[in-house]
């Protein structure tokens, strides 16, 4: 479609069938046509592949995956989870690939499993989303999986997750049912995985793990066009460089946000080679984000980088 540039695509998700039978509350979506695509991994899933030149996605659990689940039952099911996901990737090795769930419970564990799905099932990093059982992942006693995934270097996806009950009832509550969207792509996700992005800079994580490399969807959820404002205020009285920090660990994808205004800045704030194309299918259909595509005002070298240049690189893929 441009110019035989390969499309890749890498936050496009699917659901376990046994890991979503053990989520409480609002995790199930309960829409038909969205949770057949979730659970699809096959005929439906290529056929929408084709029919907009999607070449390859990169599949990743939606939330909340593993970082929620009892540590009693976190290890072996997340295990098996990988496992069927290898399965999948295996019998179509020319159009998947796979981010690994990590279990939280206990992080030699998560480190562990991480590098079982990298070195053993080949998997190209890992996706983790939201709150740990209510703990922000910056916490230090979440770093050794850190420190494996700069051992292994592969990226670390840091994906939203609803916002926790009490932050639902102190902000959203009055609007959750007029506008259902505000705890997630609306806006809560955005809140929460900036957040997550902004304490794990602040964390000192990479002054520990300085190869550490990370991943956030959504064009970077607003940080890109915040980028001068907080750099500033955070500097003040501090040591803290937010700007250099962020631009020397985190890339961005395009998932689920096309609007080029945004596109142009984020690229200016941290430069093409840092940006990858996202879907979020089958949140986001994908003849969507391929229509979007033709209008992006890019040159073709900056339109291939974006479409699976950078993604190549990044994620060491053949």
């Amino acid at each position: 479609m441009f110019d035989n540039t390969r499309v890749i695509a890498l936050e496009e998700h699917y659901w376990d069938r046994e890991l979503v039978a053990t989520f409480q509350g609002g995790d199930r979506l309960r829409v038909p046509q969205l949770e057949e695509r979730l659970f699809d991994l096959g005929a439906l899933r290529l056929k929408e592949m084709d029919e907009a030149g999607v070449d390859y996605q990169i599949l990743s659990h939606g939330a909340s995956a593993a970082q929620n689940l009892p540590a009693d039952i976190a290890l072996e099911m997340t295990r098996r989870v990988n496992d069927r996901l290898h399965a999948v990737v295996k019998a179509h090795p020319t159009r998947f690939g796979a981010f690994a769930a990590v279990p939280t419970h206990d992080a030699k564990e998560g480190a562990d499993e991480l590098e079982r799905c990298v070195t053993k099932l080949g998997f190209v990093g890992a996706m983790m989303h939201g709150l740990a059982n209510g703990v922000f992942l910056d916490d230090q006693r979440f770093w050794p999986i850190y420190e494996r995934a700069q051992a292994l270097d592969v990226p670390i996806y840091f994906h939203p997750a609803a916002p926790q009950q009490v932050v639902v009832d102190r902000y959203y509550k009055e609007y959750v049912e007029i506008a259902p969207a505000i705890l997630n792509a609306g806006w809560g996700f955005t809140v929460e995985a900036a957040t997550t992005a902004l304490r794990l800079v602040l964390s000192g994580v990479f002054d520990k793990y300085p190869r550490l490399k990370c991943i956030l969807g959504h064009l970077g959820e607003g940080i890109p066009f915040l980028m001068a404002r907080m750099d500033e205020a955070l500097s003040r009285n501090s040591k803290v460089r937010f700007r250099d920090t962020f631009s020397s660990h985190f890339w961005v994808t395009t998932s689920g946000f096309f609007s080029n205004p945004a596109l142009l800045c984020t690229m200016q704030e941290l430069g093409i080679d840092r940006i990858m194309f996202s879907i979020d299918y089958p949140f986001v259909k994908n003849t969507t984000a391929m229509e979007w595509v033709k209008t992006v005002p890019l040159a073709a070298e900056d339109r291939a980088k974006m479409l699976s240049g950078n993604a190549t690189r990044l994620l060491k893929l053949n």
